[in-house]
């Protein structure tokens, strides 16, 4: 597998959160990426991967895919239904 970097933006992320009760590892991002339960993919070439974090929200990670390593951009809490159309 690729390096992964977080960008500064993404670290910050997980430390806001944090500070809000919710905690995300850097371990739970990697294995969003890797084994995501949804992906889309942006004209950008940006790539959000998706996992449910609890019964009400999922995370989505954006990042980007570079021959050498994957660069983690942000990653934000959403609710399940907005994303996920069979969540009831």
């Amino acid at each position: 597998m690729k390096e992964i970097r977080f960008s500064k933006h993404s670290q910050d992320k997980i430390d806001i959160l944090a500070r809000h009760g919710m905690t995300i590892s850097k371990q739970f991002v990697l294995e969003i990426i890797t084994n995501p339960d949804k992906i889309e993919t942006q004209q950008d070439s940006k790539i959000i991967a998706e996992k449910p974090f609890n019964d009400n929200l999922v995370i989505r990670v954006v990042y980007r895919q570079f021959n050498a390593f994957i660069l983690i951009i942000t990653l934000y809490p959403a609710r399940r239904n907005r994303y996920e159309k069979n969540h009831l």
